[in-house]
């Protein structure tokens, strides 16, 4: 007894500073985009662990449906109160989401609202059973390719359901991204985000290996980024002595400048960007793009390809205009080559790839490359510019890799086999398949940027954000390397239309009525975003501010 009492006085104090600590303020109405997506998400592990085994694959895709459908009007219910859109440094501006961790403003809403919609349209691309029986998915993910067991789990019809809560998982990630007020609280968004793309990748029904090879690729190098995140964190933290984004940023343009620490701040940065670039696939930080984009599922390589980009972009510019624009003259130059090294190389790399999803994993690259001309502006324009383009460039990449399903191998006649995607096998598709063949076309001049789609109106926007920023060098290197990659896109129509078939035969499968509605809402949007955007840049402009 006697330790017990001589502990009273300590346990007392103890209880006395806990209730000197203050509870944290929680808006659940400004956090419950993602509070809906991780409870589906948990909701859906629950069904897949209980649930009958014939009747999974229904209910985990009306759970994924259902939640982003919820989450994205949640997201258009908290906007239409006005309560976000205000001036960055108002009086209470930070005061939604969660104090210190979370922030809710006009950005992180945008970016939540897109990721919403663009992961529902994800959604309905994996759930398409009409093309191939089961599905894109390996039947069992835990078998050796090519084994006795897989071949067991093939036969028996088993169906992949477990992918719809993994993609809820990384969609929360993605939504507390670019939302996250400190570093640590983004680290853990990160990872969130990143670890069921990882076994997602690894999912693919056919060619195992390959799809293996790009999940353990990705996981590798993306282990290696998550180090230099955090160890950038590390460095932000011995400089500012806080992990909070504003409080960094107080320690850099303060009154009184913190002294002999300069050098853990320009680590830090340095560090904390490369682990950001490596998200968003910008050069030098790109070699996993490839590969992974190839060797992935193709619905699941649209959802990384459009998602990722939102989720990373948006946590770069809170990164850029938030924590560190007091030291942007000591970052900004090395990042100005970033921005141009990636413009270059995705767009003359793509020219010589005979693979369409590498093909349009350059062209990703050379997109993160014109997205960053925006994010150098450092103005509300190139906010809003940016916004813009990830919504716009979005919708296009869902709608061309759900395209890319469809061109199959013929395993005689009229059979369908695996994704025809060298280049040479869709020689000829204009007269096989004029519908796919034109909306194929429709995204693939988004991407390059022709007037009256949606790519053009993004390129004008960031491209004009940086001259009027003074980055006239990024924008004419984003015009000359846009003209570059218009020739690959326009190698592919003329494929399409002015070739004969030279490859191996290959048919055109018939979509479901999912994957239908989802490519006819990515070619809807790339239209209306390109002749009446209006209504969606002035929007991205309310949307602009960062609250501190």
């Amino acid at each position: 007894m006697t330790p017990l009492v001589s502990a009273a006085p300590f346990l007392t104090d103890v209880l006395v500073a806990a209730d000197a600590i203050p509870a944290p303020k929680v808006d659940y109405a400004a956090v419950s985009p993602m509070l809906i997506v991780f409870a589906a998400a948990t909701l859906g592990v629950v069904v897949e662990a209980f649930g009958p085994r014939e009747r999974r694959f229904v209910v985990q895709v009306g759970i994924a449906v259902a939640a982003l459908t919820a989450s994205a009007v949640a997201v258009a219910l908290f906007a239409a109160t006005g309560e976000v859109l205000q001036t960055a440094g108002a009086v209470g501006a930070a005061e939604g989401g969660i104090v210190g961790a979370v922030v809710i403003d006009g950005p992180a809403l945008f970016l939540q609202g897109t990721i919403a919609v663009l992961a529902l349209l994800a959604v309905l691309t994996m759930a398409e059973r009409s093309v191939e029986a089961g599905g894109p998915f390996t039947p069992q993910a835990s078998a050796v390719p090519g084994s006795p067991a897989e071949a067991l789990a093939r036969r028996a019809g088993l169906v992949q359901s477990e992918v719809f809560p993994l993609l809820l998982f990384s969609v929360g990630g993605m939504m507390l991204f670019p939302a996250s007020n400190d570093l640590l609280t983004m680290f853990i968004a990160l990872e969130v985000l990143s670890l069921p793309l990882y076994l997602m990748c690894g999912l693919a029904r056919r060619r195992r290996l390959l799809s293996q090879e790009a999940s353990l690729k990705y996981f590798l190098l993306g282990a290696f980024s998550s180090a230099f995140f955090l160890y950038g964190t590390a460095m932000l933290y011995g400089f500012a002595g806080s992990v909070r984004l504003g409080e960094i940023a107080a320690a850099i343009g303060g009154e009184t400048p913190v002294v002999g620490k300069e050098p853990l701040l320009l680590i830090g940065v340095a560090l904390l960007v490369v682990g950001l670039l490596f998200k968003v696939g910008a050069a030098p930080f790109h070699i996993w793009t490839p590969d992974v984009y190839q060797g992935a599922p193709t619905p699941v390589t649209g959802f990384m390809a459009a998602c990722t980009k939102v989720a990373a972009f948006g946590a770069l510019l809170r990164v850029a205009y938030v924590a560190v624009p007091g030291a942007r003259w000591d970052w900004t130059p090395a990042v100005w080559g970033v921005a141009i090294l990636t413009m270059v190389v995705g767009s003359v790399i793509a020219i010589v790839q005979t693979d369409v999803k590498r093909m349009l994993a350059y062209s990703s690259i050379a997109h993160a490359g014109f997205i960053l001309t925006g994010v150098l502006a450092f103005d509300r324009t190139g906010v809003s510019g940016v916004l813009f383009y990830l919504l716009a460039y979005g919708f296009t990449t869902i709608g061309a890799f759900a395209l890319v399903t469809l061109v199959r191998d013929s395993g005689g006649g009229d059979a369908v086999g695996g994704e025809a995607t060298h280049l040479s096998q869709w020689a000829g598709l204009g007269r096989r398949s004029p519908l796919l063949a034109g909306l194929f076309t429709l995204f693939l001049l988004a991407f390059a940027g022709i007037p009256l789609t949606s790519g053009f109106i993004g390129k004008y926007a960031v491209f004009s954000a940086a001259v009027a920023g003074g980055g006239w060098v990024l924008a004419l290197v984003g015009v000359l390397a846009s003209a570059v990659a218009a020739f690959f896109y326009l190698r592919v129509v003329v494929l399409m239309y002015f070739s004969e078939p030279s490859g191996p035969a290959t048919v055109v499968a018939t979509p479901g009525p999912a994957l239908v509605f989802a490519v006819g809402v990515a070619a809807l949007a790339t239209v209306l975003l390109g002749v009446a955007p209006t209504f969606v840049l002035d929007l991205t402009q309310n949307a602009s501010a960062f609250l501190p």
